[in-house]
Parts: structure tokens; C-alpha cells; sequence
């Protein structure tokens, strides 16, 4: 029981989750550049774009430069802070595990959402957490890519910055208890995070089936990124995708 709890203390700190998502990071923008050079389609996540987006409008066309600086510095500067404030060394064992937990959400995410997709339509729906881009017509490899950059970027967006910013404005600005201000993010970054399906050329058609699918993920993606942080959630969304969009 020490142990269990150990891993689960170790492995939601900043350090291991930051460090976990880094190969999706590197696996998505590897695949994009490959991909780009070798159909020029450039195809992209939609969160990887609107992320990306605001940096080119500040720094125009330094902006994608700019915002590799500022991941790479502020995953070093998020790392060494916890690293030095825990002491010893890393376990890459616990990498390990987290990759097998991250396997096991994945397949449980499909069960649970759709089991409470299907009390509330009627029916277990099966669907991609991704925007209506005609994956049919799109190799394995860019079906991969995209997935890989749904864990990254959408959990980037819609949880480390949307979630924890409203509940941060909840807390802070309207002086809400922190339970309330928890909840109103949760569910109102869950909303936003299906809404965000529809919008743009790649957008879904919108429709009740795959907008309520949509929002009960955005609950269950956005309790894992509170209880288990934001590596395991990353790697849970990327994986779901890549079970649904290859196998």
C-alpha cells in the first residue's frame, strides 16, 4: 500500500508528468515535419494550430520559434524547480508504470464515457475526440501524427491552461471557495472542449451523439488531469485517439 501510494504522490508531480509528455511533443512534431515535406499537406491538430496562432501573432513568422523556446525553458525551468525541491534521483521505472496506467485509462475511457454516453442517448456511441477531418483519406502515419497531437496540445489547452485558469479566475477575482470554482471549470472547460469539435473548415457536423460523447470526455480527461496530472492525461487522450483512428 506504501508503495502504491508512493507511485501515485511520484508520478503526478511536475517533474515525471512533464517529462512523460515530452516524447509525445517530440513524436507529433516529428511526424508533422516528415509528413509536410512528404505529401504538403500539413496537416495539424486545430489546438496545435490556435496554440500556435497566438505566438505568430506576436512574433509573426519567428512565432513557431518562439513557442519552442518557451516550452523547452519553461518544461526545464518546471522540471529542475520540482527535481531540486524533492532531491534524489529519477526512477525510470515509474515512467514505465505510467505508461502501462496510461494503456489501462485509455482503455477503460472507452467503457466508462461510453457507458454514461449511452444512459444518456440511449445507445454506446464510438467516436474519435478528433474534428471532422476525413481520416480515411489519410495515411496510417498522419492518422498517428494527429492523435499524438490531440493528447498533447488538447490537454495543454483545454486543461493546464482553460481548466486551471477558471479555476484560477474563480478563486482569485470572484472570490469563490475553491470546490465551486473547481467545479465551474471543470464543466464549463468540458463544454468549451466539445464546442471546440465544431468550429473552423475541419470542423464535425454538430450533433447531439458526438457533442454529449464530447463533453463527458472533456469530464473524465479533466478529473484524470486533477487526480493523476497532466503527462498520464496527455498520454490517455493520445492513445484512446490511436485505438479508434488505427485499430
Amino acid at each position: 500500500m506504501k508503495l502504491v501510494r508512493s507511485y501515485w504522490q511520484t508520478s503526478r508531480s511536475p517533474r515525471y508528468s512533464v517529462l512523460f509528455a515530452l516524447p509525445l511533443l517530440l513524436l507529433y512534431e516529428a511526424l508533422a515535419a516528415l509528413l509536410s515535406d512528404a505529401d504538403g499537406s500539413g496537416v495539424r491538430n486545430g489546438a496545435d494550430v490556435l496554440v500556435k496562432s497566438v505566438f505568430e501573432g506576436v512574433a509573426g513568422q519567428y512565432g513557431p520559434l518562439l513557442f519552442g523556446l518557451v516550452m523547452i525553458g519553461g518544461s526545464i525551468w518546471i522540471i529542475s524547480r520540482d527535481q531540486k525541491k524533492a532531491g534524489g534521483k529519477l526512477r525510470p521505472a515509474i515512467f514505465g508504470t505510467m505508461f502501462a496506467e496510461s494503456v489501462l485509462l485509455a482503455a477503460a475511457f472507452g467503457i466508462v464515457v461510453g457507458t454514461i454516453t449511452s444512459l444518456l442517448l440511449g445507445y454506446i456511441p464510438v467516436f474519435s475526440m478528433q474534428d471532422g477531418i476525413p481520416m480515411a483519406e489519410m495515411s496510417a502515419a498522419t492518422r498517428l501524427m494527429v492523435s499524438l497531437g490531440a493528447g498533447l496540445y488538447e490537454e495543454l489547452l483545454f486543461r493546464v491552461l482553460l481548466v486551471s485558469g477558471i479555476a484560477l479566475l474563480g478563486t482569485r477575482v470572484f472570490r469563490w471557495e475553491p470546490q465551486r470554482a473547481a467545479a465551474v471549470a471543470v464543466i464549463s472547460g468540458a463544454f468549451i472542449f466539445s464546442a471546440f469539435h465544431y468550429i473552423g473548415p475541419y470542423g464535425d457536423t454538430l450533433e447531439l451523439q458526438s457533442f454529449t460523447f464530447r463533453m463527458v470526455a472533456g469530464l473524465f480527461f479533466s478529473g484524470l488531469y486533477v487526480t493523476r496530472g497532466f503527462g498520464i492525461t496527455a498520454w490517455t487522450h493520445a492513445l484512446y485517439d490511436v485505438f479508434v483512428l488505427l485499430l
